[in-house]
């Protein structure tokens, strides 16, 4: 089975999605509509967990949500007032139903069900010390280690076990945890991957985007703080804890340029209106000649308003795209392989022809996507196809729980911007720059120099220490010198 749309196929995949409901009478049939809006953020399993006040319930399934739990039996099945939910790509641990989220056990306190967005990057090496010390795993995903964490710790209180486990893991999360005490929602204290509040009445629900809440008609109240613990008993009471110290925050700065829908809020900004700005501040540093300016769908298309507005030069639907067609069909050879790109993404070839055409796009991985449109937009007739791309160079792979390729598969590692365009066969190619990322985020780096996000992926200034790739690198460093002593 081969993807018929190879623009998705070069894309840096978004991590997960999460979204947890507490003190409603139909907790997991309004996890489930929130789910749907959080489907861009994982697509390839989902799952529920709801508690009854007695009982915890857990459906998960490979797939979209839809045909999994939009059926009245599967909801009958998740009774209770409170559930959270989760859809995932993964991005550590394999593809099976066991890694599918949320994850539960019973712990000595009662049940325990954790959802997961992000990475952690210590994971390989506390499992392997957990292991050692008698701990038995039932999946291979990074999320585990913290169930047994909070299992294993001489703490009293869940409470402090669960800050106890926290305080052992590095890199990314946010986590909605569901206990018989109630509702946890955590954010790491770099605030890496986004966490938001709401509510509907005197229901109280988290998630990972604010579009979540829109579905299913509640108000946004704010974003969970970096380091900030939000507590839901039982009866309702709010608690909010504070238990890390404090650290200069590093939010993902590509939830602003890809990952999180254009209507969501993210950290008190508007997505779109952030994405018109970067699509201003790339027409203002690199201005091209064209008769019109152009998206590649869908996630180009606020950048390219934003460059169209600030150049002056007309926004055109220049590629169509096909809504209602399955992500795989069998292609039993290249010439039906290369047919079936057009499923998906058509050029619009009455309105390109003979035109000189500048495409904004949100960024550029392996290369592959961005060749495809520049072959297809020539195919079509332009007489000049300049490419503009509303992030800087991805030169750098992500550890936080973001599906990346390895560094040397980057195109912008292996090549320079010339050598990118030769790759891409376009007239030009040009990025935003990452001060002009900052300026149109409304941000500038502190005057000691450190960051407002985490912009690793196009800097390689990782915010935490990565000591599972650290420990990968020192194995095949010493794997090599024993080879070369051989």
């Amino acid at each position: 089975m081969i993807t018929t749309n190879p623009f998705d196929d070069d894309k840096l995949r978004e991590e997960c999605g999460i979204f947890g409901v507490s003190g409603a009478d139909t907790a997991s049939a309004i996890v489930a509509l929130g789910l749907h809006a959080l489907q861009h953020r994982g697509q390839e399993a989902a799952g529920i967990t709801s508690w009854d006040g007695h009982d915890f319930h857990t459906h998960r399934a490979m797939g979209h949500v839809a045909g999994n739990f939009d059926r009245d039996e599967v909801i009958r099945g998740l009774p209770g007032g409170s559930a959270c939910g989760h859809v995932r790509y993964s991005t550590t641990g394999e593809t099976s139903l066991r890694n599918v989220q949320p994850l539960y056990a019973e712990l000595n306190s009662g049940g325990f069900a954790v959802a997961h967005n992000g990475n952690i990057s210590n994971a390989m090496k506390v499992r392997r010390e957990l292991i050692r010390r008698g701990s038995i795993f039932q999946s291979t995903s990074d999320t585990e280690v913290i169930i047994h964490l909070v299992a294993t710790s001489s703490y009293r209180t869940l409470l402090d076990k669960f800050i106890d486990a926290l305080k052992q893991v590095e890199g990314a999360y946010s986590l909605i945890v569901m206990t018989p005490e109630g509702m946890i929602a955590c954010r790491d204290p770099l605030g890496i991957r986004p966490l938001v509040m709401g509510k509907l009445g005197d229901t109280i629900m988290f998630a990972s985007e604010t579009v979540a809440f829109d579905v299913v008609g509640a108000e946004y109240i704010r974003s969970i703080d970096p380091g900030e613990l939000v507590i839901v008993t039982n009866s309702g009471e709010i608690r909010s804890h504070r238990p890390f110290g404090e650290v200069h925050p590093r939010p993902c700065i590509f939830e602003h340029v890809y990952f999180s829908r254009p209507d969501s809020i993210v950290d008190g900004s508007s997505v779109y209106s952030v994405r018109k700005a970067i699509g201003a501040q790339l027409a203002i540093e690199n201005p091209v000649e064209a008769d019109y300016v152009i998206p590649v769908p869908d996630s180009g298309v606020p950048a390219a308003i934003g460059y169209a507005q600030e150049s002056g030069i007309p926004f055109e639907l220049g590629i169509i795209r096909s809504h209602y067609i399955g992500r795989t069909f069998i292609q039993p050879g290249d010439k039906v392989r290369h047919l079936g790109v057009k499923l998906k993404h058509n050029a619009n070839r009455a309105l390109i022809e003979g035109k000189k055409i500048v495409l904004i796009d949100d960024s550029i991985v392996r290369g592959t996507t961005s060749l495809k449109i520049v072959q297809m937009m020539r195919e079509a007739g332009a007489a000049e196809v300049h490419m503009r791309i509303a992030s800087p160079p991805t030169k750098h792979s992500c550890f936080y729980g973001v599906d990346t390729p390895e560094r040397t598969k980057l195109l912008a590692h292996k090549l320079d911007v010339g050598g990118m365009q030769d790759f891409i066969h376009a007239d030009s190619l040009s990025f935003i720059s990452i001060d002009g990322l900052y300026k149109a985020l409304g941000e500038a780096k502190r005057a000691d120099g450190r960051p407002q996000y985490c912009d690793a992926c196009f800097t390689g200034d990782y915010p935490t220490t990565l000591t599972d790739q650290d420990d990968v690198v020192v194995t095949n460093q010493l794997e090599l010198l024993a080879e070369r002593v051989a």
